[in-house]
């Protein structure tokens, strides 16, 4: 084997979660793998700075955390006023495939387990932390997510200890304003309840049948389209939205859905025939986050992350 075999071989060894720590820095799973090569790239070519004094895992985060810093200063992306959360504001935001987050809690069942726990991964945290400041939100990362240290986040971060922990603190405040405030009961939601309530979903749609779609919402819910703007609040809204738009009618289509899982929630990918068509093509993806056997917030994507989800783009 060469030089670069072998630390491919070591790298790999943190690829994943590697790769999860930028998702959660930039909130894209695109940009998480351009990171992630990046990442491999810059350690690669700084191979032998690594003098041994932090383990090689601590050595790749300060990469990668450096390399998802110098990205957001190039991107310079701010969230959207538009009074909601997820995609109402964050037109960036993406979902993340279960099946990879599965293969950090497979590779390493202790420490790194912690950065897929579903109340630190789900699409409502990450849209919260999107409001942070980049280097604030590495501390938050760092300290609240990964459980280091605050003398390691600050050497990392090259801050006075101090300083990391006041803009941890800064963190800590904004998020008790822009997370929900049942954040405490996500992790009460089985996975069985919700792979009911979602079996019901791909049938509702499939039928046609806008009467069950609208009682899985709760009379609360809210519905957005990352990257579009749209935000729509209530049951009755949604309901009237989706059917403004073709849901329901004939004319519109017959869907197929696959049940899938993305942020360690509930999701289905959704295919359309049109009429005419011999095929079912890939239309959206939706994750659910729900609460109390209700659907209370639903977030459609684009089409192009089907392969993240080794989802074919016809039926």
């Amino acid at each position: 084997m060469t030089e670069r075999d072998d630390f491919t071989a070591l790298f790999d060894r943190h690829r994943r979660e590697l790769q999860v720590h930028c998702y959660r820095m930039l909130g894209s799973y695109q940009d998480s793998e351009d990171l992630l090569q990046e990442t491999f790239l810059r350690a690669w070519r700084n191979r032998a700075s690594f003098e041994g004094r932090s383990s090689f895992r601590t050595w790749l985060y300060r990469i990668a955390t450096n390399a998802c810093l110098d990205a957001l200063e190039r991107q310079q992306r701010r969230p959207r006023q538009a009074g909601g959360s997820l995609g109402g504001e964050i037109a960036w935001l993406e979902p993340f495939p279960d099946r990879l987050l599965d293969e950090v809690a497979d590779a390493d069942p202790g420490p790194a387990t912690t950065l897929v726990d579903k109340e630190t991964i789900e699409l409502a945290f990450l849209a919260a932390i999107q409001h942070l400041p980049p280097r604030q939100r590495a501390v938050f990362i760092l300290r609240d997510v990964l459980g280091w240290s605050a003398g390691d986040s600050a050497a990392l971060l090259e801050l006075s200890v101090p300083a990391a922990n006041s803009a941890l603190q800064r963190g800590r405040e904004t998020l008790q304003r822009r997370l929900p405030a049942r954040r405490a009961d996500w992790a009460r939601d089985s996975s069985a309840e919700e792979e009911r309530l979602l079996l019901k979903y791909v049938e509702a749609h499939e039928r046609s049948d806008v009467a069950a779609f609208a009682g899985l919402l709760s009379e609360d819910a809210t519905f957005s389209m990352p990257p579009e703007p749209t935000w729509v609040v209530g049951r009755d809204e949604i309901v009237r939205f989706l059917v403004e738009h073709g849901f329901g009618t004939p004319q519109f289509g017959e869907f197929r859905l696959v049940p899938v899982r993305a942020n360690r929630q509930p999701a289905a990918a959704n295919y359309l025939r049109a009429p005419g068509d011999t095929e079912y093509r890939a239309l959206a993806l939706d994750v659910l986050h729900v609460e109390d056997g209700r659907i209370v917030e639903l977030t459609t994507f684009m089409p192009e992350l089907f392969p993240a989800f080794e989802l074919p783009m016809t039926l």
